[in-house]
């Protein structure tokens, strides 16, 4: 969406409406290829797997007793999870997405849906191409109906007519897109046991920028961000979802996108300013340290 619709990220493209789907379509069949040439040529020999990584955050309803708000909730992940997810376990796109896009660009007086079609064939071939399932996630959204009005170019944001909420009593200690919603990542990873089969997962991406530099490397919001999400993980796991390992984002301060250096994730410091770019582990790091070595929380009481 950001590279194709939005043009945030490098390819830098405008193409409202229609450039995310195209995009996102040929990265469905790319990765559908790619699985059967492993497949068919080095399986045998390597005994490896392979699997796609996804991104998604948890929507969410707004009020969980509203059937109108719960619609939205479910759109709200159909269409960012269930968009990649939904061709490859199921073989095809939601069906939420189709009627959305497809009304909308009916509306637009378009003769065909912005959303790409595949043919019997290709959602036969594309059908269970993923050894595992990667989940990169970070944090929750509330979700509600919102109905736009007829637009003549529409765009990703607008196709499924929901709003965003926060809670303002969340956390906040990255950037503002980021909120600490723990809870929200056990209900992500009971949906995809439900969605998808209970595959295999692989967490892939989980944690927390800093908004200021810490300096003295004392980051106990960080600490406190993952034991939340490690603590709802191990939930999971008691729910009978089949999450096999984590990856905690990230090792080192690093280059985030179109934010720069700006955004640190690392559990390590990184000064870009020295030539010789030295390394300083923060709190977090001898926190994750102790996690690792223990294959979990080393004091039990830390578990709720």
């Amino acid at each position: 969406e950001k590279g194709y619709e939005t043009g945030e990220h490098a390819p830098g493209l405008k193409l409202a409406g229609c450039g995310a789907y195209k995009a996102a379509h040929h990265i469905i069949k790319t990765h559908a290829k790619v699985w059967h040439s492993y497949n068919t040529t080095w399986r045998s020999e390597q005994q490896g797997m392979v699997g796609i990584s996804l991104t998604s955050a948890w929507g969410e309803p707004v009020d969980p007793h509203n059937q109108t708000d719960r619609d939205a909730a479910e759109r709200y992940i159909q269409f960012h999870l269930g968009w990649f997810a939904n061709p490859i376990y199921k073989g095809d796109y939601p069906e939420v997405m189709k009627n959305y896009v497809g009304r909308k660009s009916a509306q637009q007086g378009l003769g065909t849906s912005r959303l790409p079609t595949f043919s019997v064939q290709e959602k036969a071939y594309i059908k269970g191409t993923s050894d595992f399932l990667g989940i990169g996630h970070f944090t929750t959204r509330y979700v509600l109906q919102k109905s736009f009005p007829f637009l003549q170019v529409s765009s990703y944001q607008t196709d499924c007519d929901l709003a965003e909420l926060v809670d303002p009593k969340w956390p906040a200690p990255g950037p503002k897109w980021l909120y600490s919603v723990p809870w929200g990542f056990r209900r992500l990873l009971n949906f995809i046991k439900t969605q998808y089969g209970n595959p295999l997962i692989y967490v892939t991406e989980n944690g927390v920028a800093e908004k200021v530099q810490c300096t003295q490397l004392c980051d106990e919001w960080r600490i406190e961000y993952l034991k939340g999400y490690i603590n709802e993980i191990l939930k999971a796991l008691n729910d009978g979802v089949n999450v096999k390992g984590y990856t905690a984002w990230s090792l080192l301060d690093k280059f985030e996108w179109n934010e720069g250096f700006s955004e640190r994730f690392g559990f390590y410091h990184i000064d870009f300013k020295n030539k010789n770019k030295p390394r300083y582990p923060k709190a977090s790091a001898d926190y994750y340290k102790k996690i690792i070595s223990a294959n979990g929380f080393p004091n039990p009481r830390e578990v709720m």
